[in-house]
């Protein structure tokens, strides 16, 4: 990581990484579906321990439960010294990508091939975050979320 993606501390901003993961979950969501994807969410992201300038950061991406046209990606974070010694987690994140054709509109994506008992308990897993995302987005947007609030200091 580099001097321009880091805070005043010297840790690399988060949003720097979102982008990282974002671009993970893509590639990992293209491949296996063999379309173009989309985010359509974050569902949750842990970050749990900084990233400072100067380490080398990998983003491990895998495909975890597919729906109709999406796909839910696990990306881990790990970052490691520059100069080598103990890679450490610093966090992960469950993105929902959805494969599209080149309209942009929603194509089927392929079933995931699950030939372990962790792959099928992390699709179990995925299956129930599915779920609940569509349960949310049927309730609709809260009424703080149509009604945004001024900004301090604003006229």
């Amino acid at each position: 990581m580099v001097p321009t993606e880091a805070n005043f501390s010297g840790n690399v901003f988060g949003g720097a990484l979102l982008a990282e993961v974002d671009r993970a979950a893509y590639i990992s969501a293209t491949r296996h579906s063999q379309r173009t994807c989309v985010t359509a969410s974050f569902d949750r992201v842990d970050f749990l321990a900084p990233v400072h300038v100067g380490e080398v950061v990998d983003f491990d991406a895998r495909v975890t439960c597919v729906g109709r046209t999406s796909m839910e990606v696990w990306v881990t974070i790990r970052a490691q010294p520059a100069l080598g010694g103990e890679r450490r987690l610093v966090g992960n994140a469950f993105v929902t990508m959805v494969a599209v054709d080149e309209s942009g509109k929603p194509v089927p994506a392929p079933p995931l091939r699950l030939d372990t008992e962790e792959e099928r308990r992390l699709c179990r897993d995925g299956e129930q975050r599915m779920k609940q995302r569509r349960q949310t987005r049927a309730l609709g947007p809260s009424p703080t979320e149509l009604s945004p609030t001024p900004h301090r200091g604003a006229s």
